[in-house]
């Protein structure tokens, strides 16, 4: 299992424990990096718009995989090209936000993926 994520916490959180492929780089662009991955082969083991919050509302995603395994899986295929899709849907909604929100929504994320492990 790999988690693929831009979030900080995760990063500091699974350190040690898992392979984590940590990116600074946008919520789309790092559903791009996951969708990279399922052309690889690569599973999804979570849902690339998992939780309540819009996309591109938070700066943040984390998204467990699998590692790649031959065949590209057409399921995880649709998924997040529709992850990708939705995100495109929607502006970012602040790029500007204060430390303590940036703290807020990685904690967010942080328990999405938590919940998933």
């Amino acid at each position: 299992m790999r988690v693929f994520t831009n979030n900080p916490l995760v990063r500091q959180k699974l350190a040690g424990t898992c392979e984590v492929c940590y990116f600074d780089v946008s919520f789309l662009q790092l559903l791009t990096k996951v969708r990279d991955e399922v052309h690889k082969g690569c599973r999804l083991l979570t849902h690339p718009l998992s939780g309540s919050v819009k996309p591109n509302e938070t700066p943040y995603k984390s998204v467990m995989l699998t590692r790649a395994q031959g065949a590209v899986d057409l399921q995880s295929l649709e998924l997040i090209e529709a992850g990708i899709r939705a995100a495109e849907k929607f502006p970012v909604r602040y790029p500007q936000m204060p430390d303590s929100v940036r703290a807020d929504f990685q904690l967010i994320d942080w328990t999405l993926l938590q919940s998933a492990l």
